[in-house]
């Protein structure tokens, strides 16, 4: 008679996966796999198969039968100017972000000490750790006319340069806290920190050979930034900026608490959706911001800046 093997069950079920690593690989990957197609990839589906649906104007119901109908309302001039608003408050902010992030986060790759790279580290995130809305509802304390910096520029006597930059047409207002460039102040802050991590991490990649032998053969600092730190931190600038242009493209809440009556995409999806319930056009809007970011995917890529990815 054959002994009978003494493995348990859970030994002979480790030995049947060890032994098949394309179950072992199925396992691993298939749940997350499974939650990015039914959950993200169907969501998506689902928005764009709305946006080819249309919206009955007398019973105000959706009529579910394909149509271009939605898409031909997207080309109004009002609409082109909500468009042309957003996407050129997010590229503002994208480059405003990178401008201030890179001698941040070239400093603590390069030149901070393990307790102050792990201090300004800290600071970067911290914001985050707070609730979003309560962030943007304190900016709009400190941007009011009352506010914290409208008395600081009035004590330095700044407040003729505050009232000048107020009077400005398409960013002035009555205040920061109601015009465009206190938005763009806002945004800047709220999305930095996704500018600032992914540029260090870039730069920590670096080989400090590079620099050096860039110095030895006769390179000045300059020439140096110019033609070897640049490009190799690149794609960390791409990847922020992946972060901040996407994330202002959608946004709709900053728009609605600091900005004026002006609409961005964000608050017009919310309005189409949520208060008029044109399902069909609030889903076209959504279109919009995604085949900016695949046409902005497209350049960043023939530029190469995810070669080094």
């Amino acid at each position: 008679m054959a002994p009978r093997s003494s493995a348990s069950p859970w030994q002979r079920l480790s030995s049947f996966i060890y032994l098949r690593p394309w179950l072992l690989l199925a396992l691993l990957l298939g749940p997350p796999m499974l939650w990015m197609v039914v959950v993200y990839l169907g969501s998506l589906f689902a928005l764009l198969l709305q946006s080819f649906f249309s919206l009955d104007d007398f019973t105000g119901r959706v009529v579910r039968e394909f149509t271009l109908r939605t898409y031909a309302s997207l080309f109004t001039a009002a609409n082109f100017d909500i468009f042309w608003r957003t996407t050129a408050m997010a590229a503002a902010v994208t480059l405003a972000a990178a401008i201030l992030a890179f001698p941040l986060a070239y400093f603590m790759a390069r030149y901070a000490s393990p307790q102050a790279k792990a201090a300004l580290y800290l600071a970067v995130v911290m914001p985050l750790w707070s609730s979003y809305l309560i962030r943007v509802y304190a900016w709009r304390l400190i941007l009011a006319k009352e506010g914290v910096l409208s008395w600081f520029l009035d004590l330095v006597g700044l407040g003729g340069v505050l009232e000048w930059v107020l009077r400005l047409p398409e960013i002035g207002g009555n205040s920061l806290s109601f015009s465009p460039i206190g938005m763009f102040l806002v945004f800047l802050y709220v999305w930095l920190p996704y500018m600032i991590i992914p540029i260090q991490t870039a730069l920590e990649r670096v080989p400090r050979s590079l620099l050096e032998a860039s110095s030895d053969l006769g390179a000045r600092p300059g020439e140096t930034f110019r033609h070897v730190i640049l490009p190799l931190a690149f794609p960390g600038v791409v990847a922020g900026s992946i972060f901040t242009f996407s994330l202002t493209l959608g946004d709709y809440i900053i728009p609605q608490v600091i900005g004026n009556s002006s609409f961005f995409i964000g608050m017009a999806v919310y309005s189409h959706q949520g208060t008029s319930g044109n399902v069909p056009l609030a889903a076209a809007f959504t279109v919009v911001p995604i085949a900016i970011m695949a046409v902005y995917l497209v350049m960043a890529k023939r530029l190469g800046a995810f070669d080094a990815l």
